[in-house]
């Protein structure tokens, strides 16, 4: 059993290539993310997809264990210093404008992969200091409001007209980059905006969680300007821009064309397995802490990442998920590949009722 946990920390693994890509230069700088974009998706070509579920007793003792929990902490709590050796480490001014490239692409991976990915984890737990760490994780990435939208409406909308983190058939992935970040962006305000006069308050209020995240994120930007310059917040912000790209991406292939049947004037059939694209492949599985068992965490949103299950009703990705971004990067590629897959599921529905 001490083998399941484990295997989750692997992810450190990349943090030591992050350090390795922040003080190398010239294709050192690139050996992490060539790892994650190309190795890993090759692998999954040929590694089989592990559909298998923990049993009520496995499931029942992973619950338990907070050493689960201990690995997303400490996660958390090394992505603030990564950040700063990064900006640290850019200031070198020996620094090859491939070296910088590679450095910032680098760091644009943590951010999305670590800052959002953990950031999303830990914020749909109840427990306050958890959601503090999703809070600071998210701050990384400049991508606070996700916090909000995400659990708020993001999973109330999925795979509706209303969401905009749930892409349409036939929409590019480019063009759903700019929808789903400025609608999100917005739903986030109006959400927050919502609590404030359920509540009798302003909206201009620092109880406001928008009005919150702009003032630390500003407040972080200044220090980084502050303590570092102008032109090297330049390269945290493209970083940051990466992240973020990075996690609308698997926004894109997480409910692409997929959608629920319509009950009522603004109400929908309950999120279901079959509404999210699933993937089993067990590289992509433990890189992002299960977030590829996306069908179950739809279905129960409160179910912790170590004990998420596989859903024979679930749609499922041909792999795991590096090779799927890659693949929604090729607009006529994706479409050959997935346009038949919700073909398939929209003239044969399925008929099989969700595990529990």
């Amino acid at each position: 059993m001490r083998f399941r946990v484990i295997k989750y920390c692997i992810p450190f693994l990349i943090y030591l290539g992050a350090v390795h890509a922040f003080f190398s230069h010239g294709a050192a700088c690139f050996a992490l993310l060539i790892y994650s974009w190309i190795i890993i998706p090759f692998l999954e070509l040929f590694i089989d997809p592990d559909a298998g579920n923990l049993n009520d007793a496995e499931e029942d003792i992973a619950k338990k264990d907070r050493f689960y929990d201990w690995i997303l902490y400490a996660i958390v709590l090394m992505q603030v210093p990564i950040l700063f050796l990064f900006l640290y480490s850019m200031q070198d001014d020996s620094l090859s404008w491939l070296d910088k490239i590679g450095r910032i692409g680098t760091m644009g991976m943590l951010c999305g992969t670590f800052g959002i990915n953990v950031g999303h984890e830990l914020g749909h737990r109840p427990n306050k200091f958890e959601q503090a760490l999703a809070r600071l994780s998210l701050m990384t990435s400049l991508y606070m409001h996700f916090f909000i939208e995400h659990n708020k409406g993001h999973h109330k909308n999925v795979a509706t007209p209303e969401d905009p983190s749930s892409a349409r058939f036939g929409e590019m992935i480019y063009g759903f980059w700019f929808r789903t970040i400025f609608y999100s962006y917005r739903s986030a305000w109006k959400i927050a905006n919502s609590d404030m006069e359920k509540s009798g308050k302003s909206k201009w209020n620092l109880k406001n969680e928008m009005v919150q995240a702009h003032v630390i994120q500003i407040s972080f930007l200044s220090l980084i300007y502050f303590v570092f310059g102008l032109e090297i917040l330049g390269y945290y912000l493209i970083a940051a821009a990466l992240g973020i790209l990075l996690l609308e991406t698997v926004n894109y292939i997480e409910h692409y064309g997929l959608s629920r049947k319509q009950i009522g004037v603004g109400r929908y059939e309950r999120a279901m397995p079959a509404h999210s694209w699933n993937s089993n492949h067990v590289i992509g599985r433990l890189v992002l802490f299960e977030l590829s068992r996306h069908s179950d965490h739809h279905y129960l949103a409160s179910r912790k990442y170590q004990v998420l299950k596989h859903h024979e009703d679930a749609p499922q990705m041909p792999t795991g998920y590096p090779g799927m971004m890659l693949l929604s990067l090729l607009p006529p590629a994706w479409f050959g590949v997935m346009n038949k897959k919700v073909k398939i599921i929209r003239e044969s529905p399925p008929t099989l009722s969700p595990q529990l």
